[in-house]
């Protein structure tokens, strides 16, 4: 069985005091309302790694990650940040390749495929994301155009590394639009995707490795979505900046 994946991206928001508090409120909410089977990430901005990992302490079940890593173990990058850096604060998790990144910042399947293979090499999981716009959605050419982007981005991984990566699907024109993909077509795309992994990696694996929806997961429509076979939890924008909304679509499960 996927492990059951529920992480937070505050993206580019949450000042010092803003995230200690935030994190305060979920890590106790979490072991108050005694979750568990679930394991939640919080992803957040950079300077957020330490704070939030030290105020996580000895919590079972949660774990934080970064939003980006660079694509060079280290030397003359200014402003960059390194998988092992981030690994070194102790976070487990990366995002890579999310469609504000893709898109705001030109990155492509061989530069994320590089992001992929170094964050691995640093002990770091990556949570890869893959989603379609509304142009090729409407053309209908979304499962080809999703498949692609698993191919190039991790499709050169041994089968060993490939089963350690998280993937989240975006379906774009869900993101920040107030629009969310039906809980049919989170399933057709996740089944799509898991196919495709079958395919290349054997079905073993592809049963084993967690798809995310990452398309505007709210606390209401959170149980539709999370009971679909092939859908292993969420990547949560807007909702995780809320600790009531983060922690019930946690429950949902």
């Amino acid at each position: 069985m996927p492990k059951k994946i529920i992480a937070g991206n505050w993206k580019m928001n949450m000042t010092f005091d803003e995230g200690q508090k935030l994190t305060s409120e979920i890590v106790n909410m979490y072991q108050d309302e005694s979750i568990s089977g679930v394991e939640v990430v919080l992803n957040v901005p950079f300077p957020h790694l330490m704070p939030v990992k030290k105020l996580i302490g000895k919590a079972q079940g949660i774990e934080v990650g970064a939003q980006n890593c660079s694509d060079q173990a280290s030397g003359a990058y200014t402003g960059e940040v390194s998988a092992q850096m981030i690994a070194s604060f102790g976070a487990k998790y990366v995002i890579i390749g999310h469609s504000e990144r893709r898109s705001l910042f030109q990155e492509d399947n061989d530069l994320l495929a590089k992001k992929v293979k170094i964050a691995l090499d640093s002990g770091l999981t990556p949570i890869f994301c893959c989603g379609e716009s509304l142009e090729i959605r409407e053309a209908g050419t979304h499962i080809p155009n999703v498949k692609f982007q698993l191919t190039q981005g991790l499709f050169d991984l041994s089968a060993e590394n490939f089963a350690k990566v998280v993937i989240a699907y975006e379906p774009i024109w869900a993101i920040g639009t107030g629009k969310t993909a039906s809980s049919d077509q989170a399933q057709e795309m996740h089944s799509a995707l898991r196919k495709h992994i079958a395919a290349q990696y054997g079905k073993e694996i592809a049963a084993e490795v967690s798809i995310l929806y990452g398309g505007s997961m709210k606390p209401d429509n959170a149980q539709d979505l999370l009971s679909k076979k092939d859908v292993d939890g969420g990547l949560i924008g807007g909702a995780s900046l809320k600790s009531r909304d983060f922690i019930d679509i946690i429950k949902s499960y």
